[in-house]
């Protein structure tokens, strides 16, 4: 037996595994940054503030704005990938990147789709797919003409920006509209107007796309929103005929390949009660709606979407169990006076399978601090569980009147 005197130190070389730049430093970067660790990768983020959530935790941080230019190019040296947490990085930034030998991902062509809601209408037009009907609006002439056409209330929108509900009115007559437009207008914002789709839920097609042309489709899932936000997550969507599901999942590939993505997209799908299925929103990026996969997928859409960008094979997205569903964790009225550590440890003896995923954030009234998914094989107890643990772990308080003293 031979006793070696020195051990020679295995250097693991992280120069040798790629880097990736994604510009936002909000949870989606938070999220991207757990599955680069696991892939033995970099993520270096582009974040406003040290304290945003992804910021936090990455060891690589440029701070600057995404409409800054030079920030860009500090962030993009060196990385083999150039990705976004947020669609709003203007794309003549983004052309400017690409003459310099940027490789930038989703390229600005296709996110230009995700950026301006109007082209987006156009374009989807344009393919042959369902859509409800809109029309731009520089003028309440135009707004009137509209709503005549196609009933009040209808969806004002405006063209650029704007999520979560925000930069989206229905005005119920014409006076409401009138002031909504003059306002808008006045401060040079685009608008355009579509119809209020009576649904009868909403749906969200996930896929990832590499730019070799692989792709991916998730299984449809059901977003139930409030007050325009995202609250919770069926996955799969309960009670949605299998051929249905299959025409979302082709459509979102289909557009997907058609408007040149890569990386994560989101099809947002209105459903009518007649059962047709219509485009609604497209997010180029990892998106709300496919949160559930962090625990409930084979591959998540963080881990996926850095495959994707770096045109790795991309992952199984199998599910691992009958339903699992994600409910986000909003900021109540008021913060609770139990901190979010006690919080947790009494979430913790209460539901032991819930798992949690916290932002850094702080608390404010419906601002998203994090999520919990819940994996089961009943839809509507999975889904109850999980309510209420997002519930507790906003409000300090248990749905069903449980009281914490006695566990």
């Amino acid at each position: 037996m031979t006793i070696l005197s020195s051990v020679s130190a295995r250097s693991f070389d992280s120069a040798a595994m790629p880097t990736v730049t994604m510009i936002g430093g909000g949870q989606l970067a938070r999220m991207t940054h757990q599955a680069a660790i696991a892939l033995g990768q970099r993520l270096r983020v582009l974040a406003e503030r040290p304290d945003d959530p992804a910021a936090q935790v990455t060891p690589e941080v440029v701070l600057g704005h995404h409409d800054d230019l030079a920030a860009l190019r500090k962030a993009a040296v060196g990385s083999y990938a150039l990705t976004f947490d947020h669609e709003h990085v203007p794309t003549e930034h983004l052309e400017a990147l690409i003459a310099e030998g940027v490789n930038v991902q989703p390229p600005p062509h296709a996110l230009i789709f995700a950026q301006d809601k109007l082209r987006m209408r156009h374009k989807l037009a344009e393919l042959g797919v369902p859509i409800p009907a809109y029309t731009e609006v520089t003028s309440v002439a135009d707004a009137a003409a509209f709503a005549d056409a196609n009933g009040w209330p209808f969806v004002l929108k405006a063209v650029r920006g704007g999520y979560d509900g925000r930069g989206v009115w229905m005005p119920a007559d014409l006076a409401e509209a009138t002031a909504i437009v003059e306002d808008q207008l006045a401060h040079g914002v685009s608008l355009m107007a579509e119809a209020k789709v009576e649904l009868k839920r909403e749906l969200s097609a996930m896929v990832a796309r590499s730019p070799f042309g692989q792709a991916a489709a998730w299984p449809v899932v059901e977003t139930v929103q409030r007050n325009g936000q995202c609250a919770v997550v069926i996955a799969p969507a309960q009670d949605l005929a299998q051929a249905k599901a299959t025409e979302a999942e082709a459509l979102a590939l289909r557009l997907a390949s058609e408007l040149g993505v890569t990386g994560a997209m989101a099809v947002e799908l209105f459903e009518t009660h007649s059962g047709e299925l219509l485009v609604n929103e497209l997010a180029m990026r990892p998106h709300n709606s496919g949160h559930w996969g962090m625990d409930g997928a084979c591959t998540g859409q963080f881990e996926q979407h850095l495959r994707a960008v770096l045109d790795y094979p991309l992952g199984s997205t199998k599910p691992l169990a009958p339903v699992t569903v994600m409910a986000n964790i909003l900021g109540a009225a008021e913060v609770p006076e139990m901190s979010m550590d006690e919080r947790l440890h009494h979430l913790s003896a209460r539901i032991p399978d819930a798992k949690v995923h916290l932002y850094g954030k702080g608390e404010r009234p419906d601002r998203k601090i994090g999520h919990i998914n819940i994996l089961g094989d009943d839809p509507a107890e999975t889904r109850e569980k999980a309510e209420r643990a997002a519930h507790w772990m906003s409000h300090a308080v248990w749905t069903d009147g449980w009281d914490h003293h006695h566990d």
